[in-house]
């Protein structure tokens, strides 16, 4: 995990990840639940903005660089079955190694929600891209695949958004650490999806609660 601890501070402190109507409703989903597990935290932004609404949160992540409470995979959550009422994690699971592990350990350690936001799967050429910018990242996933990942996990889904996302592309490719070499080879997978200075992508945002 020594790439994402060196990459910690430039996620702590870049806008969109650190703010955005996505992490607004989270934070509005969240208002019914007192405890919270934000798995992957990065930044750490879910777990501060969550905390600020009056939640006690936990924050695991497997980077000792984004120092969260807890160091661990999203695939191995050393907690108790209904730890917590909610389950959350923003913009991370394109980069779990296991996705539907992860899934399952998420709704296994929740009481009533689990809330996820990644990445909309696009297409292959856009998924070149993100592995060259980024080796770290795995897949991204389509809204069809998430319903399969939650029903299997025994989640029922409650709602789906979307959010679009600008990312100045000097930034955000700076932020991944992505070689000098590589970088207009990523700018022309991206071409489709480049407005003036700005990478946009969609985030799909799922709202699913544990049955009673």
């Amino acid at each position: 995990m020594a790439d994402w601890s060196a990459r910690a501070e430039a996620y702590r402190n870049a806008p969109e990840q650190r703010e955005g109507a996505d992490l607004d409703l989270i934070v509005a989903w969240a208002a019914e639940s007192q405890t919270a597990l934000d798995v992957a935290t990065g930044g750490g932004h879910v777990a501060r903005r969550l905390r600020e609404a009056g939640l006690e949160v936990v924050s695991a992540d497997p980077a000792p660089g984004m120092q969260p409470d807890v160091i661990c995979r999203a695939e191995d959550l050393p907690f108790a079955d209904g730890a917590f009422d909610l389950v959350v994690s923003r913009i991370a699971p394109h980069h779990f190694d296991d996705v539907a592990a992860a899934v399952a350990e998420m709704a296994r350690v929740s009481s009533e929600l689990v809330l996820v936001e990644d990445t909309l799967y696009v297409g292959e050429q856009v998924e070149e891209a993100e592995k060259l910018r980024d080796p770290t990242h795995v897949r991204s996933y389509s809204e069809a695949e998430w319903r399969q990942l939650l029903e299997a996990a025994g989640l029922e889904l409650e709602a789906v958004e979307r959010c679009e996302k600008r990312h100045p592309i000097g930034q955000w490719l700076d932020r991944a650490q992505t070689p000098a070499d590589d970088r207009p080879r990523v700018v022309e997978l991206l071409r489709d999806q480049i407005e003036g200075d700005e990478y946009v992508d969609t985030k799909l945002l799922l709202k699913a609660r544990k049955p009673a």
